[in-house]
């Protein structure tokens, strides 16, 4: 059978041709979301929209984004050579190690994570012989606070929070006895409390990345403790959290902490038996 050949020829008539204007495009493909108007107030997930039973495109591609970012911030290792850099000068500076060998370690095991390896012990022992006279009988350093920069779940906010917002509280504590700032590697929140009872000093503060968030993948935390020492628990600590440029600013963060600190100096205590307020602090009742 012979194969036929269809040569179609375009109609020369406008009638023929549609008018795109007047198709019927329908709803549009995103259905708004009623809660639309509060985006601008959160840069939490909420109102993005539908698209028939599902979500629209454009958000699932940025939460899968973020929730790499999140996953990444958790294994990225702590820039001690910047740190050093960035405090080297007016500050000295200490790095210890806790037991966790490496990062799957310290996801594994957050026991480890909490107490010190046994050459930070002797390099922080050696530390406080040096720092204490030895006319000095009761052993004082004459440290009144220590803060530690540990790396946490989230070395990146460490990276880039912790020097600014030591530098935004030194020019607010007059006074104080700052002791050598200590860098901790795979640390946990209950390291700065041997930390702290190594150097003799009266309180500590770490300063530690915090578990990342899909809308914050980069913030810092601060952990108070009076008169620290191995076996301390939360409920002897202050915290204060969200410290990042898009969160709890460095100033503010820096005043809420001497606000606690002066509190904490007063009551001889952290924790429950200390409630924090913008403008002062008291124990509860």
């Amino acid at each position: 059978m012979p194969r036929q050949i269809f040569n179609h020829q375009p109609s020369d008539r406008p009638d023929d041709r549609p008018n795109v204007t007047e198709v019927d495009r329908g709803p549009p493909l995103v259905q708004p979301d009623f809660w639309i108007n509060w985006r601008e107030f959160t840069p939490a997930r909420i109102a993005l929209g539908r698209v028939g039973a599902s979500q629209p495109t454009d958000a699932l591609l940025q939460f899968s984004m973020a929730h790499a970012n999140a996953r990444d911030a958790v294994y990225e290792p702590l820039d001690i050579a910047s740190l050093f850099a960035q405090l080297e000068g007016p500050t000295e500076c200490v790095v210890v190690k806790s037991r966790a060998a490496d990062r799957a370690e310290y996801l594994r095991r957050p026991d480890f994570g909490r107490r010190l390896d046994a050459p930070s012990v002797e390099r922080l022992r050696a530390l406080q012989q040096r720092l204490t006279p030895e006319s000095n009988s009761n052993l004082d350093s004459g440290i009144d606070l220590v803060i530690v920069i540990a790396d946490g779940l989230c070395a990146l906010a460490t990276s880039r929070h912790a020097v600014p917002l030591i530098e935004a509280l030194r020019s607010k504590l007059e006074g104080w006895r700052f002791g050598p700032v200590v860098i901790a590697e795979q640390a946990r929140v209950a390291l700065g409390d041997e930390v702290g009872e190594l150097l003799n000093a009266r309180c500590v503060a770490i300063l530690i990345g915090e578990r990342p968030g899909l809308s914050s993948p980069d913030s810092l935390g601060i952990y108070l403790t009076w008169n620290p020492r191995v076996g301390r628990t939360d409920a002897e600590r202050n915290c204060i959290s969200n410290i990042r440029p898009a969160g709890l600013s460095y100033e503010h963060a820096a005043t809420k902490l001497v606000t606690l600190l002066e509190g904490a100096k007063r009551l001889g205590a952290t924790g429950i038996a200390l409630k924090e307020d913008d403008d002062e602090t008291q124990r509860i009742r």
